[in-house]
């Protein structure tokens, strides 16, 4: 029978497609144009945020603290990629969310699983990029011809039909339509872990960021139980791993929260992760329900090495908490 032999969870923040200018400049300049949420999932403006922060938070940017979160951020990713390779995976389950990029405000699954043959990444445009951030969506795009990658068709359709048994209303997503492609919690993967491979995955969409059906966080767990337990009755003797992309805390680094987190993640402590707070995981924070679900599918596995950054990076403290762990 098949079996989860390793896990992995990785942040896909835009920062590290970005580069170490980008950290200590254009978020700068880019992060004051944009809305956030705070602690209680309400609307606060970069102006109010600055207005919160400590007074030492002059400190928490200056450019010897971020380049050296660059570097370990960088050291993760690589540390990362070698874990990924080392498991000699079968077929890999990608836990991540959906950004209006498959699925749009007309129909947004709670739930999807993907059981299409392949999944199909875009190339990079032939256009020069328009500005910095266009460069760093691009790193996440194709090196001249587009490609599909494949999915493990037979356990996708395995796990569609185990999770409706288990009473998780999931949706079956069979195909793209023209002119789409994998949204960036997948293509992340593909281009930062599975380079050079054609490890057949499945892409599981979990809803975190748009209300009114984002899953609650006990849902979150429990369904990744439900992926255990289906794996380890699909016929075929594979070796499968689960990968959690995205998260922890943004667009305001939240270190309580990601502490939190990473506590209850080390301790299998899934009660405390079941009852986080809903309005806590509003904007990019949400995709810590992707580690949720990860959680819930660990099993036996016991936490190898964990990593975390804050990755503060203006005045108001806004910026993503950068975390990488592996389990096997």
């Amino acid at each position: 029978m098949a079996q989860i032999v390793a896990a992995f969870a990785a942040s896909h923040s835009i920062m590290i497609a970005s580069t170490l200018e980008d950290w200590l400049t254009r978020f700068r300049e880019s992060d004051p144009k944009i809305a956030f949420s705070d602690k209680d999932g309400c609307r606060i403006g970069y102006d109010d945020l600055l207005a919160r922060a400590p007074a030492d938070a002059a400190s928490y940017i200056t450019p010897e603290k971020i380049a050296g979160r660059f570097r370990d951020t960088e050291a993760a990713l690589l540390r990362l990629e070698a874990d990924v390779a080392a498991a000699k995976l079968d077929a890999l389950i990608i836990v991540g969310d959906d950004q209006n990029e498959l699925f749009e405000i007309e129909h947004l699954p709670t739930i999807g699983i993907y059981y299409g043959d392949t999944i199909h990444n875009a190339a990079k445009p032939d256009k020069p990029p328009a500005n910095w951030r266009e460069a760093a969506r691009y790193r996440r795009m194709e090196d001249g011809a587009a490609k599909d990658y494949p999915v493990h068709r037979g356990l996708a359709r395995h796990l569609i039909e185990g999770a409706m048994a288990r009473e998780f209303d999931v949706s079956s997503v069979g195909g793209m339509k023209p002119g789409q492609y994998e949204g960036h919690a997948y293509s992340f993967v593909h281009r930062w872990f599975l380079r050079g491979t054609e490890l057949p995955i499945v892409p599981i969409f979990v809803n975190t960021y748009t209300l009114p059906n984002v899953p609650l966080p006990r849902r979150c767990v429990a369904f990744g139980e439900a992926i255990a337990a289906m794996v380890a009755e699909f016929p075929e003797d594979l070796r499968i791993g689960i990968f959690a992309s995205g998260g922890l805390s943004h667009f305001v680094v939240d270190e309580e929260l990601d502490h939190i987190v990473m506590a209850a993640m080390r301790a299998k402590d899934w009660a405390t992760l079941s009852a986080l707070r809903p309005e806590r995981l509003r904007s990019g924070s949400s995709e810590i329900l992707n580690w949720l679900v990860l959680a819930g599918a660990l099993g036996p596995l016991e936490l190898r090495w964990m990593t975390y950054a804050p990755g503060y990076r203006t005045p108001a403290l806004t910026g993503t908490g950068l975390c990488f762990a592996a389990w096997s």
